[in-house]
């Protein structure tokens, strides 16, 4: 085991005493927001120290095995029990690495997706609705739920910009890599001569806020305007004025919700997604800070990041954050994205681990 990781591991035992102590405090059992972060605390250190413990046995074991192989009558055994302990060691220290890593809380959150068409006209258009597909039925294989919270549509179908509410646990965690721009190159259906046409999309993942931990919005901040639904919902669009579009304006964020006949309902989940919107412009503008100082593997998930191409001709895929070509382009329209979700994860937890080590082998 490397000397940062072994050094970092020791001090789990330590904090699991102190915790203990504290646990047993009167003052903090009456304190109860205190209690529950210290008792979560505990638990995940717990965890730690119990599989460090583990480790630190099976390494001592090993050592032992290894003085008895001077033993001609105990030689055989030492081995046996060598080899089941040389299996059983890098797995608890691959385990060891992965609890040390650090924990994204909103991983376990919904999602907001938003999917805008950028440059390329009509097709651009075209390749949102793909990606919404994309997305919806990526979902669907996970066992999540989608819906749209707003549309606004193309003008030879597709969407301008679209944004769903993806429901399921962990559903941020696994999609929160798919925030930047993706390129599609491909011979539109509106082509005559067969030329292919390059054009591009945004997408911008963000985890629905926990309304204990939401983003703090000055009411006499908001402008709330309300209009008539467009697209789907019988008579009923041209009649009410349901949707609702809300602007911030110290930041010009706006966000909208037409998807309920409820006036109610849907101011309140344009609410959701403008928080939403706010706390992710404060996470790109720190996660640009840092990407000043050291450029990230996976990117700052900014939207003028160009992270993936689509090439129909070739039928590839291409994720440039990770030099990852797929050659079963249709399998991921068609919601196959599982075997590029975990390359980005293995990704990511690569360039944890090497954070890890930067910060703590210096010492």
């Amino acid at each position: 085991m490397k000397t940062f990781l072994r050094q970092q591991l020791e001090r789990y035992p330590i904090r699991l005493k102190e915790l203990d102590f504290f646990l047993q405090q009167p003052e903090v059992v009456q304190d109860m927001e205190r209690y529950r972060a210290l008792t979560r605390e505990h638990a995940e250190v717990s965890e730690v120290a119990a599989l460090f413990e583990r480790f630190l046995q099976r390494e001592s074991a090993l050592a032992q095995a290894r003085e008895m192989l001077d033993d001609p009558e105990m030689a055989a055994m030492a081995r046996d029990e060598m080899a089941a302990l040389e299996a059983e060691l890098p797995q608890l220290e691959e385990e060891l690495q992965r609890l040390l890593l650090p924990k994204d809380p909103d991983d376990v959150r919904n999602t907001f997706l938003e999917i805008r068409a950028g440059t390329g006209g009509d097709e651009s258009a075209l390749f949102a609705g793909d990606l919404l597909r994309m997305y919806t039925r990526y979902a669907e294989r996970q066992g999540w739920r989608t819906e749209i919270v707003s549309e606004s549509l193309g003008e030879v179908g597709g969407f301008k910009e679209v944004v769903i509410r993806v429901l399921g646990d962990g559903a941020y965690g696994k999609l929160k890599f798919e925030s930047g721009g993706h390129r599609v190159q491909r011979v539109p259906a509106t082509e005559t001569q067969g030329r292919i046409h390059t054009s591009a999309c945004t997408v911008a993942a963000m985890p629905e806020p926990d309304e204990a931990q939401a983003v703090q919005i000055n009411p006499a901040d908001l402008r709330i305007d309300t209009y008539r639904a467009s697209g789907a919902g019988g008579q009923h669009v041209n009649k009410t004025d349901s949707a609702v579009r809300i602007t911030h304006i110290p930041t010009g964020i706006v966000a909208e919700c037409q998807d309920d006949r409820s006036q109610h309902r849907n101011k309140a989940k344009a609410m959701q997604v403008l928080a939403a919107r706010i706390r992710e412009k404060d996470r790109s503008e720190r996660a640009a800070k840092e990407a000043a100082t050291r450029k990230g593997l996976i990117g700052s998930g900014d939207r003028s990041d160009r992270i993936r191409t689509y090439n129909f001709p070739q039928g590839r895929l291409t994720d440039h954050r990770i030099n990852l070509t797929l050659y079963k382009l249709q399998f991921v329209m068609d919601g196959e994205l599982d075997e590029v979700i975990e390359a980005l994860l293995l990704a990511r937890k690569a360039e944890q681990l090497e954070d890890l080590e930067l910060g703590l082998g210096g010492r």
